[in-house]
């Protein structure tokens, strides 16, 4: 099924010494999910994680260096980017990015440090010095992965009444309201996992009424039904990334869900395939309704084009990024002709105006 749209892909990824990557990459995306040539368009050290200004004309990206930033660039109408400007992080390590939905904050989540950042938007989409962290505390019971905190995700519910951080190093996601006015996240809420599940992303539903969480050490996608009134967690079934008869080492690494609500979808790594499970948003139960090659290697990030009918992959170790068809099913179809890319972490496909 093709999806009648073309996108602008961008591309995050690692630029360190073992990398050839040194920055945003940008390439075309036809309306048959076939990659064209991936082009330099910001040269920024570690670009990890992308997110775009809800109108598009801004995009922001993590800098996941020890000393790391946070970097703000305008979308030229060719899908260039400019750089406006950047701020520090605010920790070490930041890996994950957003924005929220009314477009005046931006926040992040430095992984090594362990603490969230919000930043206001100025003039131009410039970001302004921090005006609030919060610190996460705590350990879980991984002695190699768990000693301290590590934060992993920080975005709002789709009202933009609360934000949501997810705590790999904790096993726990917190909920907190949001204000508006000052950008400060407020009487907070912490939902434990069982240890050593590592929480990595989550994800909501179209309608903001459920949301799936990915968890990396387990290799589970949990559902849970969500309250945007007072922020509040349900937590349901929760079910495995992996075929029953797989046994090698696993790390779970995102969550999308489609946007009619039906399909949710996480990435392997390890496995290197993709899960996916029937949401149960039509009154069914959610389940698992199939795993399937990734056709990359290491598929750090995954994402759904705004229509739901592409899915696009990126390969952090074997340097490809590749789109598959969804049909009715949700299930994956034949893969497009993989694109070389070096160590893309992020993939963010963008629609093109007609």
């Amino acid at each position: 099924m093709t999806d009648h749209v073309e996108y602008r892909m961008y591309l995050g990824a690692y630029t360190g010494e073992d990398s050839a990557a040194h920055g945003i990459g940008l390439a075309h995306v036809d309306a048959e999910g076939r990659i064209g040539h991936v082009d330099l368009v910001a040269d920024t050290p570690d670009p990890s994680f992308l997110a775009p200004a809800p109108d598009g004309s801004m995009l922001y990206a993590v800098n996941e260096t020890s000393e790391g930033r946070v970097t703000a660039f305008a979308v030229r109408a060719d899908g260039t980017l400019r750089e406006v400007n950047s701020q520090p992080s605010g920790g070490e390590g930041p890996c994950h990015v957003s924005v929220h939905p009314c477009g005046r904050y931006v926040f992040t989540a430095n992984y090594v440090s362990g603490n969230v950042v919000v930043y206001q938007v100025g003039e131009g989409g410039a970001l302004r010095e921090p005006c609030h962290v919060v610190q996460h505390s705590g350990s879980g019971a991984d002695p190699d992965r768990q000693r301290g905190p590590h934060a992993h995700q920080i975005i709002a519910d789709p009202e933009g009444g609360h934000v949501l951080t997810v705590d790999l190093g904790t096993d726990s996601v917190h909920v907190y309201g949001f204000d508006a006015e000052s950008g400060h996240l407020v009487d907070g809420q912490e939902m434990f996992m069982p240890p050593g599940t590592g929480p990595r992303h989550l994800a909501f539903s179209p309608a903001g009424d459920r949301l799936y969480l990915l968890s990396e050490l387990a290799s589970t996608m949990t559902e849970f039904d969500y309250d945007a009134r007072t922020g509040s967690l349900r937590r349901g079934r929760s079910l495995s990334t992996l075929p029953e008869d797989h046994s090698g080492p696993n790390l779970a690494s995102e969550v999308v869900v489609s946007p009619d609500g039906r399909y949710v979808y996480g990435s392997n790594r390890g496995h290197d395939s993709i899960a996916v499970f029937d949401s149960g948003a039509d009154g069914g139960e959610f389940r698992l309704l199939g795993v399937h090659p990734a056709g990359v290697a290491l598929p750090r990030h995954i994402s759904l084009c705004s229509r739901g009918r592409m899915l696009f992959v990126a390969g952090q170790d074997s340097g490809t990024v590749r789109t598959f068809p969804l049909g009715e099913t949700g299930e994956p179809g034949e893969p497009s002709e993989p694109v070389d890319t070096p160590t893309p972490a992020c993939v963010l496909p963008m629609a093109v105006a007609q």
